[in-house]
């Protein structure tokens, strides 16, 4: 049967169908056998008020319907569940079980909701079978090496692979990579950073929410870079201060700073949100800027949320905090880390500095906190140019952005192409320019 292919992350927080149910399977303690593993679907297709039963249904039939031998959809379940399940082992055989999972349990599709359909697909089922094979086969030796080593009786010698890359080819390319994931997690067999970006890539295609590929899978990160642009959208201090807009006043300061700064992106080595946050605040620190200008910066950039200013908080040492809780973090996930800031970028200051003189007519008349001690928008581009000259053009672009972002400033197609192109040349991901303007672009 053909899968129905949807947004899975806008009804599932992580795995889904068969591969959740190894999952569960898998980490289960005391002893197994068929009607336990029945009781542990029914957990599965509850999930979501019911909706999980539907791809636990679909995972099920996909393989019955399949012209695959019992012996490769055994080999795949039982590694899966890291040789704690064996659906041969049981009288009704392996389609018995997949059967009797599937009782109840239809075909159903999911009501058709707006935004919850992936129309056209990101991937055809052609290049998603040929891409989830090469994972498989990327990931064949050091499999095999884990499981045999794990259980040598087990299975044998490159059998694994071969039933994943047989279900993905001739069943369900989707199911295949998700029980490839239960694989690789169960055995904890290493992931390499261009694998694991890879994986990402097809979890993002096939709509799947990010924590099905990455928890609990042991990837090698690289050694945290600061020079690195890994993350997706913004970093540093000017992704700091959108976490003090409105209301957040149930945490501390310091308590938000450090959700911030444990915020990685999931293609980031953890530790680097808080390793590039600390890169950009000891740069303020050691600049020659006067604690008045980097108020007024950090105030026009958090929408003067957190009111330094008022508090009577000098702008050090709102800043040594921030660095102490950077340092902090640091310790406890990546200990070895010793911080060595990335390289000023001179190259593109010229552009960066026409870049906030061209930002002018859009902020004259702007006001941050217009109805209470307003701050001109003027004097913040001002500082900001004050960061671009003295201290570095990459943070005083991304704060730029920020600002911008803050007042709502209208865009122009032609000047937000500019920007989107001058943040690539900084390397910024993907979303990082859209995330803050693309809804301030005038569209015709």
């Amino acid at each position: 049967m053909a899968r129905q292919r949807e947004q899975y992350g806008r009804f599932y927080e992580g795995d889904f169908g068969l591969s959740a149910l190894a999952g569960k399977l898998s980490a289960t303690t005391g002893s197994l056998d068929e009607a336990r593993s029945l009781r542990l679907a029914s957990e599965v297709a509850a999930v979501c008020e019911g909706e999980g039963a539907v791809e636990l249904g679909v995972d099920a039939r996909c393989l019955l319907d399949s012209p695959l031998p019992d012996e490769v959809i055994r080999t795949a379940v039982l590694a899966a569940t890291h040789g704690r399940f064996d659906p041969a082992a049981y009288e009704p055989g392996v389609r018995g079980w997949l059967h009797r999972l599937a009782e109840h349990r239809p075909g159903l599709r999911h009501e058709r909701a707006p935004g919850h359909w992936l129309a056209p697909p990101d991937i055809t089922e052609e290049e998603l079978r040929e891409a989830v094979a090469a994972e498989i086969r990327a990931s064949a030796g050091p499999l095999d090496r884990a499981a045999t080593g794990s259980d040598p009786a087990a299975l044998s010698s490159g059998a694994i692979a071969e039933s994943l890359e047989a279900i993905a080819r001739e069943s369900d390319a989707d199911l295949g990579l998700r029980l490839l994931l239960r694989v690789l997690k169960a055995y904890d067999v290493p992931v390499g950073k261009e694998q694991y970006d890879r994986l990402m890539a097809l979890d993002t295609a096939l709509g799947w929410p990010g924590p099905l590929v990455y928890d609990g899978l042991d990837v090698l990160w690289p050694p945290i870079d600061t020079a690195r642009r890994d993350a997706s959208g913004d970093f540093g201090l000017s992704a700091l201060a959108p976490w003090f807009e409105g209301t957040w006043q149930e945490d501390t300061a310091r308590e938000r700073v450090r959700q911030a700064a444990a915020a990685d992106d999931s293609a980031q080595t953890p530790g680097s949100a808080a390793a590039l946050l600390l890169a950009d605040t000891r740069r303020l620190l050691d600049s020659p800027l006067s604690s008045e200008t980097i108020t007024v910066l950090w105030l026009s950039v958090s929408g003067r949320s957190y009111n330094i200013d008022r508090l009577g908080i000098d702008a050090r040492d709102w800043l040594q905090q921030i660095e102490d809780v950077c340092e902090e973090h640091l310790r406890d996930v990546a200990p070895g880390y010793r911080h060595a800031p990335p390289p000023v970028r001179t190259d593109l200051r010229d552009a960066v500095v026409r870049a906030v003189r061209e930002a002018e007519p859009l902020l004259a008349d702007a006001a941050i906190s217009p109805y209470w001690e307003a701050i001109p928008g003027e004097r913040a581009r001002q500082a900001i140019g004050d960061v671009v000259t003295d201290v570095d053009a990459d943070l005083g672009f991304r704060l730029l952005l920020r600002l911008l972002a803050v007042v709502s400033a209208p865009l122009s197609p032609e000047r937000y192409g500019r920007y989107q192109e001058l943040g690539s040349r900084f390397g910024y991901g993907e979303h990082h320019v859209t995330e803050e303007l693309w809804r301030s672009v005038e569209h015709a």
